[in-house]
C-alpha cells in the first residue's frame, strides 16, 4: 500500500513538516507494511520557504532585515540559480509581533524590499514570492520604499533599472482587490489588529495610493485578484513590478510533479488547521483534491465546520483530529496536537483496507529530499530529476 502525506502547517503550531511526520507515525503504527511518501506543502503562506527547499534544493540566504515595525531581524530565502522564492512573513510576518505590537497603521513591509533587492544583486531572475501570514496593510508601501533607497537613493522609482529584466510570480490564494468592503483593510486588517476607526483609515490610505499610481502609470491593477493579498503587497507586485498571481499551491504541486507523485498511491492525507467551506475557495487541500488523479483523500483539522460541504467536494473522509472537551489552548500545543493526529490516522487506518507491498520495490528519483517508508523499513529519499522507476518481484 503507499499512502502521500501532504499536510498544511496548522499556523501557531506544527509546521507542514511536522504534520506531515505525525500523521506518518499513525500510518506505520497500524499498517507497517505501507509505503509512506511525505511532502511538505504550503499555498503560500507559513511553510512556503521550507517547503520549495525541500522541492528544488537550492542555498538558503540569511540577513539581517528590518520586521513590521522597523528593528533588525534575521531573515531567509532560497536562492536556487537564477530563480529566488521569498516568504514575506519571514521579514513582515504577523509572527514576529506581539498581540499588543499588532498595528497595521504602523506596521511596514520594507523588509520585504529589502529580501527582493537582496535576491536581485545576488542574480535572481525569477522570483517567487510567497503572501500570507502579513503584519502589514500598507500596500506595499515599505516594500517599494526599500527599494527606492536601495536600487535609487535620493532618486525615485523610475531611476532603477535592476528590476527592469527580473520577473515576479506572487502566489496567493486570496482574490480580493485591494479596496473596498472585500479588499485588503476591510477583510484583513482586522485580524492584524486593527479597530473599525483604524479599517476605514487604512482603505482610504490603499485608495488614494493606487489612484496616484494609476495616475503616473496610465493603468491600474488594483482591483484585480490578488491585489489586496498580504495587506496590499499583492497590489505592489502587480501595480509596480507587473507580476504574475498564481495559487500558491498550483505553483508549488506543478514544481514537484504531484500528479507523479500520486501516481500508484491507495491514499492522499491532507490537511489544515481549520477545514470549511473556505476551504473549498482555493485553500491548500482543495489544490491536494484537484491534483490527486482520482485518489481519495482525506482531510484532518483541527477545527471542523460544513463537514458534509467538504465530503460533496470529494474529499472521501473529513477526520476532526481534536478530542472532544478540550480547550483551543490545549488543542494548540505542539506536543497534544502532534498526538492527536496520531491518534486520528490510527483510528482512519483501521478503516483502509491494506494491501501487503512486501514484494514490491518502489523508488523514485528526484532532485531534492521527500523522505519515503519503504515496507522493508529502510528509507530513502526521491529527488527531482526527472526519471522514476519501478520493478516489481514476481
Amino acid at each position: 500500500m503507499k499512502i502521500v502525506v501532504a499536510i498544511d502547517s496548522f499556523k501557531g503550531c506544527l509546521t507542514s513538516k511536522e504534520a506531515n511526520q505525525a500523521a506518518a507515525e499513525g500510518i506505520r503504527s497500524n499498517c507497517p507494511n505501507t509505503e509512506v511518501l511525505q511532502v511538505p506543502v504550503s499555498d503560500g503562506g507559513e511553510g512556503f520557504l521550507e517547503a520549495y527547499h525541500a522541492a528544488i534544493g537550492g542555498a538558503l540566504i540569511e540577513l539581517t532585515v528590518r520586521d513590521p515595525l522597523m528593528r533588525p531581524v534575521s531573515a531567509q530565502y532560497l536562492l536556487h540559480d537564477k530563480l529566488a522564492v521569498i516568504e514575506i512573513a519571514q521579514a513582515s510576518g504577523l509572527t514576529l509581533l506581539s498581540r499588543e505590537e499588532r498595528n497595521p497603521i504602523v506596521a511596514t513591509s520594507y523588509g520585504t524590499g529589502q529580501l527582493v533587492a537582496d535576491a536581485v544583486r545576488k542574480g535572481a531572475e525569477h522570483i517567487i514570492v510567497g503572501l500570507g501570514g502579513s503584519a502589514t496593510s500598507d500596500a506595499g508601501i515599505g516594500m517599494l520604499r526599500a527599494l527606492i533607497d536601495i536600487f535609487a537613493k535620493h532618486g525615485e522609482w523610475d531611476d532603477i533599472e535592476e528590476l527592469k529584466h527580473v520577473r515576479f510570480t506572487i502566489a496567493s490564494d486570496v482574490k480580493n482587490p485591494l479596496c473596498g468592503e472585500n479588499g485588503a483593510a476591510y477583510v484583513f486588517a482586522p485580524q492584524k489588529g486593527a479597530s473599525p476607526e483604524m479599517v476605514l483609515q487604512l482603505d482610504d490610505r490603499a485608495r488614494k495610493f493606487a489612484d496616484v499610481s494609476a495616475k503616473h502609470f496610465g493603468y491600474d491593477r488594483s482591483e484585480e485578484e490578488g491585489a489586496g493579498a498580504a495587506g496590499g503587497l499583492g497590489y505592489a507586485f502587480l501595480q509596480y513590478m507587473h507580476a504574475d498571481c498564481k495559487p500558491g499551491i498550483e505553483l508549488l504541486l506543478g514544481t514537484i510533479k504531484f500528479h507523479e507523485i500520486v501516481n500508484g498511491a491507495d491514499l492522499v492525507v491532507t490537511g489544515e488547521g481549520s477545514a470549511d467551506r473556505q476551504t473549498l475557495m482555493g485553500k491548500l487541500p482543495i489544490g491536494i483534491l484537484k491534483q490527486s488523479a482520482g485518489v481519495p483523500v482525506c482531510l484532518l483539522a483541527g477545527r471542523i465546520s460544513d463537514k458534509q460541504e467538504l465530503l460533496n467536494a470529494g474529499f472521501a473522509h473529513v477526520e476532526c483530529i481534536t478530542p472532544e472537551g478540550i480547550t483551543l489552548e490545549e488543542a494548540m500545543r505542539k506536543e497534544v496536537a502532534i498526538q492527536n493526529i496520531i491518534d486520528t490516522v490510527k483510528k482512519f487506518c483501521e478503516k483502509v483496507p491494506v494491501r501487503d507491498d512486501r514484494d514490491k520495490t518502489v523508488e523514485y528519483i528526484r532532485s531534492t529530499s521527500y523522505h519515503v517508508e519503504h515496507p522493508e523499513g529502510h528509507s530513502h529519499c526521491i529527488h527531482q530529476e526527472q526519471r522514476q522507476t519501478q520493478r516489481d518481484s514476481r
